[in-house]
């Protein structure tokens, strides 16, 4: 992938299609019957844009998460990167859980390059480890070994080794979830910085609505199980978003209605 400028950043990020897809799943206690996970998704995300999907426990978010990482297979329907269906798992879309993951027994260069050994690619952009140390803040903690770093500074080498294969997308599965409350709005920040800078396609599971509003361009809330796209919510107000302004209350409020919790 050639990345395009837009507004003089580089812009990594690919289109994502979700159509009319469904999944299930064998039933653990009747073998010959199924559990519908996920009816009838669709969705298109565009090119740089970040996207937020919350719900209930179980809806399905982490399970539509790994069909489009194409770390399984849908039942029926199809995904799209750009014009190419996903048909398994490769580099064009990155993938950060909550727990970094990180090899402890490697630097933080070297978890960083570990990303670049997956490609088979780690001699001739061997020189990009730096920059994607500066660009998550990292200086002067290159040689330092996972055990040495707080939760929020792992999760950045995380980021970085999702970064340094240039995704075209980067799915991020509650990654801040871990973390306490100071430290997961300091890494909200850290995550929209490294999108500003990279402009790469990036779609957020969580189950904070805050973090939601106050991260996404637009909002995709599910129903119960089995999943289905309930609303979309797209967001006008300008970055860095007021957490206590009232705009954002009031869209908060109104996510919480729609998951039932409004009253409680």
């Amino acid at each position: 992938m050639v990345a395009t400028l837009v507004s003089g950043v580089a812009k990594e990020g690919s289109s994502l299609d979700v159509t009319n897809v469904t999944k299930d799943f064998a039933a653990q206690d009747r073998t010959n019957q199924r559990t519908l996970a996920l009816d009838g998704v669709s969705f298109s995300i565009a090119a740089g844009e970040f996207v937020s999907i919350i719900g209930p426990s179980a809806c399905g978010k982490s399970t539509l998460l790994r069909l489009i990482a194409g770390l399984d297979f849908p039942s029926s329907g199809e995904l799209r990167i750009g014009t190419e269906v996903i048909i398994g798992a490769n580099a064009e879309r990155g993938l950060v859980f909550q727990d970094p993951n990180l090899f402890p027994w490697l630097t933080v260069r070297r978890n960083i390059r570990s990303g670049l050994v997956a490609l088979g690619v780690a001699r001739e952009k061997n020189h990009e480890v730096d920059d994607f140390i500066r660009l998550v803040g990292l200086e002067g903690f290159a040689d330092v070994y996972p055990h040495h770093l707080s939760g929020g500074m792992a999760q950045r080498v995380a980021l970085a080794r999702a970064l340094i294969t240039h995704p075209k997308v980067l799915l991020l599965d509650e990654p801040l979830g871990a973390l306490d409350a100071f430290t997961r709005m300091q890494m909200q920040d850290e995550v929209l910085r490294l999108w500003q800078a990279r402009l790469t396609t990036m779609l957020l599971i969580t189950h904070d609505i805050d973090e939601a509003i106050y991260m996404s361009d637009r909002i995709l809330i599910m129903t119960p199980r089995p999943g289905r796209i309930d609303r979309v919510i797209s967001l006008d107000m300008e970055r860095p978003r007021d957490r206590s302004h009232p705009d954002f209350l009031r869209l908060r409020s109104e996510i919480l209605q729609l998951l039932d919790f409004g009253r409680r």
